[in-house]
This record gives C-alpha cells, structure tokens and sequence, in this order.
C-alpha cells in the first residue's frame, strides 16, 4: 500500500492515478496522520463488494491464509474455495520442483 500525503497530492496527482492503475490501494494522509484509503474501482468491487476484493488481494498477494479468508469473510472453506476456483485463483500453492528435490533426497 502507498501513503500520499495531501501535500504531495496536491503538487503531483499522477501519484494518485498511477496506484490506482496498478490496481494498488493508497493511503492519503494528513500530517503523518492516516485520513483515507483509496481504492481502484474493478469488476470485483462490483460483484463481490468492497470487503471482500480487498480480503481476495490479501490472499493473492499471500497475506492472508485460506483459513483467515474463510474466518474473516464467514464462510465454509469448501465455500471460498469454490469462489476462488469460480475466480481463477490458485486455491493451493503447489510447486511440483519442490516436491521433485524432496523426492530425491529419499532415494
């Protein structure tokens, strides 16, 4: 997340529009103070709503466990599994060169 202080917006903007095309969130501030968070608007936000695009980029960027996405959106994990695989999203990461250098150490 990027912080912009008001100062800064006001002299250089494209700060702002930059993050927001990078689909990043940015954090506006007053005086070091946190004031705002402002959020890319996309498909998601619309169909799934605020809360829950922002809990899906925590668990894409590995912020957040399958276990706390399902607590914190209060649902089954069978359920946000489903909507992760209806979304495209890897619900297990999975490195097959991992397993391959595990395998040799036992022969």
């Amino acid at each position: 997340m990027q912080m912009v202080g008001i100062k800064e917006l006001q002299t250089n903007p494209a700060i702002l529009t930059k993050a927001l095309e990078a689909h990043e969130y940015a954090m506006i501030t007053k005086r070091s103070t946190p004031i705002g968070v402002v959020v890319s608007f996309d498909d998601v936000i619309l169909s799934h709503g605020l809360k829950t695009s922002i809990l899906l980029d925590g668990y894409k960027s590995g912020n957040l466990s399958l276990g706390q996405l399902a607590t914190s959106l209060d649902m089954p994990k069978e359920k946000v599994m489903k909507m992760l695989s209806l979304l495209g999203l890897d619900v297990v990461e999975y490195n097959f060169s991992d397993d391959m250098k595990n395998l040799d150490s036992f022969v």
